[in-house]
């Protein structure tokens, strides 16, 4: 899949107030530890993850989704009614029915000419938006599209400690299909596509590649269908191991369409920024790829595995920090359960961010002085973001 006329103008996001240390979360499993005989400082050792981030309880998708949405429409100046699309596009949302995008639009004042819908995909939710957006912009029939979500990882996390503590029959082989759940964190963010022709960023969306590896479906499961953020108890199991090696065959796979979709090698690529899951992970992946571990942007250190707002907010943050440059030929590759794999090539130019990071702005929402991320006004956005309930 090639394009011509799309370009990424700009991205929204917004970092929980909450941080959740791994050794924080150990002392909570003390009692499987103790009775276990786990050393402290597992759980970091495998996964590379030193903390994430969690919203404050209560907090739907949705709220934040506006945040980041307002952030990013802010940050472009573009016209709202030139929004044509929005999409609503993480693992969690507010209910089964209606759309999580149909509150979101309306607190965003979008058009009503605007197509509204939520897609779900796991960790390649936001990706397949992306997609889905771009899709559109190329045929025509829209100047722009919205694409934003919100994990949350409160509920799984509480729910899984609780559920290790309780279970005294658990053995260590049984425990590490719930490691991964202990891995996840919590983030919003939101993309902003338009044509080339009222781009003012330039950055272009080159080409994507997919694959679809799905007799692997079952390595990585939830339970049922866990819509609401009150009141629920989600559980996950993960074969992180055979997830890990299935996932980077894929990956291969993909590559190597995505390779001949953009016309590069892999020295040709200046930059990537991945899905975040942990260090195993990304060394197996980069080192398949033939990639420098220099060149890529990792936050799953710090920020955990956020789910399908990992890659994007973690593209935010590279941007943010100039990380990169104009002229950059960047990747994003992007591996989720399923088995699922999209990979996208962006020509940098630079890209409008805006966002909070709560934790260390405390009660930043409701300052209407604060000034958003790289140096974008939103003082309007942020005013306004009270107004929803």
């Amino acid at each position: 899949m090639r394009y011509q006329h799309v370009c990424v103008e700009s991205i929204g996001y917004c970092l929980p107030p909450e941080r959740l240390s791994s050794a924080a979360l150990e002392q909570r499993l003390a009692p499987l530890y103790s009775r276990l005989r786990l050393p402290e400082g597992r759980l970091e050792l495998i996964s590379g993850i030193t903390e994430r981030r969690l919203w404050e309880p209560g907090t739907l998708p949705s709220d934040k989704s506006i945040v980041s949405g307002r952030f990013a429409l802010e940050a472009a100046g573009l016209p709202l009614e030139r929004v044509g699309a929005m999409i609503h596009a993480s693992v969690c949302r507010d209910h089964l029915e209606p759309a999580t995008a149909c509150k979101v639009h309306h607190y965003l004042d979008l058009p009503e000419s605007c197509v509204v819908y939520d897609v779900s995909n796991a960790c390649l939710g936001l990706l397949n938006g992306v997609l889905q957006v771009a899709n559109m912009i190329e045929l025509g029939q829209i100047e722009a599209g919205l694409v934003l979500g919100s994990e949350g990882s409160r509920q799984l996390v509480e729910a899984t400690v609780d559920a290790l503590n309780r279970d005294q029959t658990l053995t260590r082989a049984q425990l590490k299909p719930a490691l991964a759940s202990l891995t996840i964190g919590s983030a919003s963010v939101a993309v902003l596509l338009t044509h080339s022709s009222i781009s003012r960023s330039g950055t272009r969306l080159v080409a994507a590649a997919g694959r679809a590896n799905t007799r692997h479906h079952t390595l990585c499961q939830s339970g049922r269908d866990e819509a609401a953020a009150d009141g629920m108890s989600p559980l996950m199991e993960t074969d992180s191991e055979k997830l890990l090696e299935e996932g980077i065959a894929t990956g291969q796979a993909t590559f190597a369409a995505f390779l001949r979709a953009t016309g590069w090698s892999p020295a040709d690529i200046d930059k990537t920024v991945c899905h975040q899951v942990g260090h195993a992970h990304r060394r197996r992946m980069l080192d398949a790829f033939q990639l420098d571990a220099a060149r890529d942007f990792a936050t799953f250190d710090w920020l955990g595995n956020t789910g399908s707002a990992a890659l994007p907010v973690s593209l935010a943050l590279a941007a943010e920090r100039n990380w990169l440059q104009a002229g950059d030929r960047v990747g994003l590759l992007g591996i989720g359960s399923g088995i699922n794999c999209l990979m996208l090539a962006l020509s940098w130019n630079g890209v409008k961010v805006a966002g909070v990071d709560e934790s260390r702005v405390p009660g930043a929402l409701a300052d209407p002085s604060i000034s958003a991320a790289g140096g974008v006004e939103a003082a309007r956005a942020v005013d306004r973001l009270a107004t929803h309930p």
